[in-house]
């Protein structure tokens, strides 16, 4: 009978860990991405991105891993205290199969400077036209 009870008691404890594994990486809601404020419209076009290129590599783990690369200038006069793109992948019918929103200026990007990004992404779907994705920005806050 103590057995039978330790098997039920694992069995439970399986089923709450697995539980709560969902629910920590459950995909976030769509409230979560408010689209931009008003201000950040209006200076949208101050953020240029440049030099961007796309390049495959192997992880450590032999895992392929695309990255896209290249340069964020903040052309205007406010310091941008974080900021984020969508990169939106498509088939090749046009449809779009991935879209992850990613942080591209994480610290303060002062007016005039210029710093390099590095976009990692290791599971884009198969059925991907290995074309650059569209990048879009999604969010931008100022300091």
């Amino acid at each position: 009978m103590g057995s039978k009870t330790a098997i039920y008691v694992l069995v439970i404890a399986v089923a709450l860990a697995a539980g709560l594994l969902w629910f920590v990486n459950r995909p976030q809601p769509a409230a979560a991405t408010a689209p931009l404020s008003a201000d950040a419209k209006a200076y949208l076009r101050n953020l240029q991105l440049t030099e961007v290129t796309m390049k495959a590599t192997e992880s450590y783990v032999k895992q392929m891993v695309t990255e896209i690369e290249g340069k964020i200038t903040n052309a205007g006069g406010r310091t941008v205290q974080r900021a984020d793109v969508y990169c939106v992948f498509y088939n090749s019918y046009g449809e779009v199969i991935l879209r992850e929103r990613v942080p591209i200026v994480a610290t303060d990007l002062k007016p005039g400077e210029t710093r390099a990004f590095r976009l990692p992404f290791d599971d884009i779907p198969g059925g991907w036209n290995n074309q650059m994705p569209q990048l879009v920005i999604a969010r931008i806050e100022f300091a």
